[in-house]
């Protein structure tokens, strides 16, 4: 027995041709089947009766068309034109502290508060951390160029109201030269600091490929003794990978991290305690 196939096959009432759907980018040029008229796309409209797109012709006669199936014409082809999608919003530019990035940052005018530093590397940690956020907020770093002249820069400085002053040390700990000499110093001085004898060692050790920072023993200059242990050369070498491992304040510890954080908030509240 002869066996027949679907009777409408090839019948060309009930094929349809598919029709491609085509972005109606900004500046194409398309032709309304229906009407002709020929022009770019220019932008869209919305009514209760559909979506509209909006065509420009050479002479500037701007009209509106349903964006219905096969309504248009390109190049004598009929398509279907389709709405660009909205592009999803881009989550916030974060800046190496974790805030959020400002665009276009103009320094804010420096405040009269400060935040003192010991030395040029913890100033330039601070900076390649928090220096967006520092320059947002007009705070200035200052170095000290050593602990042991913080009183001397207080009494020419003269903190008061509107004259704050942060302090960040290195080896902050009970019992230790360092708390001796910032202990006392008045409502309007704020000291905060880490544990750790420098502040390579708040660098966190998987940041600059190690495993541990070593021991050195008291006496021995501690960053010579690191860079011997580590084989890093001269210490200006090892400043050299250090600052370079740090890229946001994932890499730091988190004791520096607060004592940063906590300084910042102290010199630019804008009401005094």
């Amino acid at each position: 027995m002869r066996e027949y196939g679907d009777i409408y096959t090839g019948h060309t009432h009930k094929q349809r041709r598919a029709v491609p759907e085509v972005v109606a980018e900004r500046d194409l040029v398309v032709e309304d089947a229906a009407s002709g008229f020929c022009g770019a796309v220019i932008g869209f409209d919305r009514s209760y009766d559909g979506e509209f797109v909006k065509l420009e012709d050479r002479h500037g006669a701007v009209r509106l068309f349903a964006l219905r199936e096969a309504a248009f014409l390109i190049d004598g082809s009929p398509v279907t034109l389709v709405r660009p999608k909205a592009a999803a919003p881009s989550a916030p530019v974060r800046s190496a502290s974790g805030s959020t990035r400002v665009a276009g940052l103009r320094a804010r005018v420096a405040r009269t508060n400060r935040i003192w530093v010991e030395g040029v590397h913890d100033a330039a940690l601070v900076e390649r951390v928090w220096g967006h956020d520092l320059r947002v907020e007009g705070v200035v770093v200052e170095q000290l160029e050593g602990l042991d002249h913080l009183a001397a820069r207080l009494t020419e400085f003269e903190p008061g109201p509107g004259r704050r002053v942060g302090v960040l040390v290195d080896h902050l700990v009970t019992g230790s030269k360092e708390t001796g000499l910032t202990t006392g110093l008045g409502e309007h001085v704020l000291v905060t600091g880490h544990p750790y004898i420098d502040v390579w060692q708040a660098v966190r050790p998987a940041a600059v490929g190690i495993e541990a920072w070593p021991r050195v023993p008291r006496g021995e200059d501690w960053k010579t003794g690191v860079c011997r242990r580590l084989g890093w050369g001269t210490p200006q070498d090892g400043w050299r990978r250090v600052y370079n491992a740090v890229e946001s304040f994932r890499d730091l510890e988190a004791p520096l991290i607060g004592a940063v954080e906590r300084l910042i908030d102290f010199v630019t509240e804008e009401s005094e305690r």
